[in-house]
């Protein structure tokens, strides 16, 4: 029998300031999908709809909507950066949606557009450093709020893939930062 779910208080003003920070760390890998798959502005989209409810518009369902969009836009597209780029953005918009309750997966839904970004850009080109630059950037950038939010979930556990070990990465520059 699964433990009973942690519960906590989440404001929509601590939504709001996590979805701009999850869409300025997205944003940063959107040029690379939007030049391998021209045309296809739905990560854009996504984007643009977190972007409206952070600067104070209503969580309405359109956003889940341009989060699976976006999220659509990755699975399909053919170059693994373009995927990553396309999933942060999905992630980014989905953030509007962080539940509040301790939990590994809901942590990832903090961490998730940026460590996808950070894969997106440290796949096209190939080079980590890029990826661990954005890590950096991102921690850098996190607004307070965000990295409370993250202190009330569990940390990222070690992990076998490059996306779990940027995951870890920034869950860790974020526990620190205070």
């Amino acid at each position: 029998m699964k433990p009973p779910k942690e519960y906590f208080d989440l404001s929509i003003e601590t939504l709001r300031l996590l979805g701009g920070w999850a869409a300025d760390c997205a944003e940063r890998a959107l040029p690379i999908y939007e030049a391998a798959v021209p045309g296809d502005a739905r990560p854009r989209e996504a984007l643009e709809g977190i972007r409206w409810f952070a600067g104070g518009g209503k969580r309405i369902a359109k956003l889940r909507v341009l989060a699976l969009d976006a999220y659509r836009a990755a699975l399909e597209s053919p170059h693994p950066a373009a995927a990553a780029a396309a999933q942060a953005a999905s992630l980014a918009a989905a953030s509007a949606y962080t539940h509040p309750f301790a939990d590994v997966r809901q942590a990832r839904h903090i961490l998730g557009p940026a460590a996808h970004a950070a894969l997106a850009v440290e796949t096209h080109p190939a080079d980590p450093q890029r990826g661990d630059e954005l890590i950096r950037w991102a921690a850098e950038q996190a607004p307070r709020a965000v990295r409370e939010l993250l202190q009330k979930m569990p940390p990222q556990p070690q992990g076998k893939t490059r996306l779990d070990q940027l995951l870890l990465a920034l869950d860790t520059e974020l526990r620190q930062k205070r």
